[in-house]
């Protein structure tokens, strides 16, 4: 399984982005696709996860101003990042959750830059 991440850039505060991230490769039946973030010198944290079969959890700190989505057709998902902050300046990654026969394989692409400035 790969990942390709794209959509990052530089936003001022209020703004909105659209990150996407394609998956290619028997990404499996029962998955889940989703987005996290590290900003520097903090630990990785989720932003939001979409499971294979529709189900969806936000971090805290998105609640209300990113929306995640996956086309199945695409193998892709996306995060329609709204009222950027400051705060929000991370590397996102994107993470795949592949289960299969009860193991969970995790693929992680390769990372897409995101600024915010106030």
């Amino acid at each position: 399984v790969q990942l390709q991440a794209s959509g990052g850039g530089l936003m001022q505060a209020g703004g909105s982005l659209r990150l996407s991230c394609a998956a290619s490769g028997n990404i499996g039946n029962s998955n889940a696709m989703g987005w996290y973030r590290q900003a520097p010198g903090k630990q990785r944290e989720m932003d939001a996860v979409v499971a294979s079969g529709g189900n969806i959890n936000y971090g805290d700190s998105v609640k209300g101003r990113f929306t995640i989505s996956r086309d199945n057709a695409k193998n892709t998902v996306y995060l329609h990042m709204n009222s950027l902050k400051p705060e929000d300046t991370a590397v996102y990654y994107c993470k795949l959750v592949k289960y299969y026969y009860y193991k969970e394989y995790d693929y992680w692409g390769q990372g897409t830059l995101v600024t915010v400035s106030s």
